[in-house]
């Protein structure tokens, strides 16, 4: 072994490589000028590989790199070792270089056809868009599956407050209209007492008649709240005609501004063609009043009151929470008042709710509008915010062509 060592690198009995080039300058320069750039292009390989092996952490098969990166390492050497050869016949290095070139590219190749069935089940560039398109749009499906759910869990707290709100309300019409019929009844037989005796006592004295008088204004006055009490409850008598809203809200504009005062301007604007509905005028009057008031109440240092009507066809009452599908006729009331805190908007129609100082009001007003609208098979709605002012919206049912 240690004779074949020293055979290999003994060069004395040798020449250069470039004595079987007859030392032509035009084979020599060229051979050397090909080995020197495919040598450098080589070297550069294997930094190109390194340096992209290591940015990319999560390569698969990263060792495999390396192994190409030492093979075409070797490869360039011997490159090198062909231009050394040319003036130095230092054949035995090159040959043990040119043996470790081959033991590479052999161990390199044996290695590398395993790998090929497994990086061919790897995913193309092309798969792994397809995936990521696909868990995009999945994504994106689940995104708005879960709005979908909100919404649809939100629509599902209203309508559940909306239902409690209704039944609340029923319980409460059932309630005040039970009381409300019973002193009704009551008061029918206190005020027929009374004018028994102002028939039986035509002769009495100024006191006896004043006090008689005084029993009688607080009968009425008492019979006054049982009616509104029976209007929210829904079970005062009605007397439905057609009416045209314009033509009645025109008629008592001059009530409204005596009512409002001369701090608070009224304006009206009423619809064109406005469609006609089936309701009690003589209540639909009331209501307005009541509503007058309360905005007036709502404005102690002045403002204005907007009362306007439009037609409400079937397709924008569908856009209405909790409003039946049908055409109405809209008669809003906007003012520009303190507004209702939102903590108590949704008891606004209870009957004796107010947020009035005591002595200011005794909450009916509201339930009675309430009442009558919800009689009429109607709906109202309440839109404020503090400092922002309130709308009142009724909705009555188009009567029939």
């Amino acid at each position: 072994m240690l004779d074949y060592l020293r055979n290999l690198f003994e060069s004395e009995s040798l020449s250069p490589h470039g004595i079987c080039l007859l030392w032509r300058p035009e084979l020599v320069w060229t051979h050397v000028v090909s080995d020197a750039l495919i040598g450098t292009a080589y070297f550069s390989i294997p930094l190109a590989l390194g340096y992209f092996v290591s940015r990319r952490r999560d390569l698969a098969f990263s060792w495999m790199f390396w192994c190409f990166a030492v093979f075409i390492l070797a490869c360039g050497t011997t490159h090198f070792f062909s231009i050394w050869t040319l003036w130095r016949p230092d054949y035995g290095s090159e040959a043990l270089v040119k043996a470790f070139t081959a033991v590479a590219s052999v161990v390199t190749a044996a290695a590398l056809w395993p790998l090929i069935p497994q990086a061919l089940a790897l995913p193309s560039p092309g798969q792994l868009q397809h995936l990521n398109e696909a868990l995009a749009a999945g994504i994106r499906e689940r995104d708005l599956a879960l709005e979908a759910l909100a919404r649809e869990t939100a629509e599902r707290e209203r309508t559940a407050a909306m239902l409690r709100q209704s039944q609340k309300m029923e319980a409460v019409g059932q309630l005040t209209g039970g009381v409300a019929h019973d002193f009704n009844n009551l008061l029918t037989v206190i005020v027929a007492n009374l004018e028994r005796l102002e028939r039986k006592l035509p002769d009495a004295s100024e006191d006896v008649k004043r006090t008689l008088g005084h029993a009688m204004t607080g009968a009425e006055r008492a019979a006054a709240l049982t009616q509104q009490l029976l209007s929210f409850a829904r079970k005062q008598p009605l007397e439905p005609s057609l009416v045209d809203v314009n033509e009645l809200v025109a008629g008592m504009a001059e009530l409204l501004r005596r009512t409002l005062g001369e701090q608070i301007a009224l304006e009206t604007s009423p619809a064109p063609d406005l469609w006609p509905t089936r309701i009690d005028a003589n209540q639909m009057e009331n209501a307005l009043v009541n509503l007058a008031v309360n905005a007036r109440d709502a404005m102690p240092a002045g403002g204005r009151l907007v009362l306007a009507t439009a037609n409400l066809p079937q397709a924008a009452a569908a856009l209405v929470p909790d409003l039946p599908a049908a055409d109405y006729v809209m008669v809003e009331v906007a003012d520009t008042g303190e507004g209702i805190p939102p903590e108590v908007i949704d008891r606004v129609f209870e009957p004796f709710f107010t947020t009035k100082p005591m002595g200011q009001g005794t909450g009916l007003g509201l339930s009675q509008v309430y009442g009558f609208v919800t009689q009429s098979n109607g709906r109202i709605l309440v839109e404020s915010a503090p400092g922002q002012g309130t709308t009142v919206r009724l909705y009555l049912p188009r009567a029939a062509p």
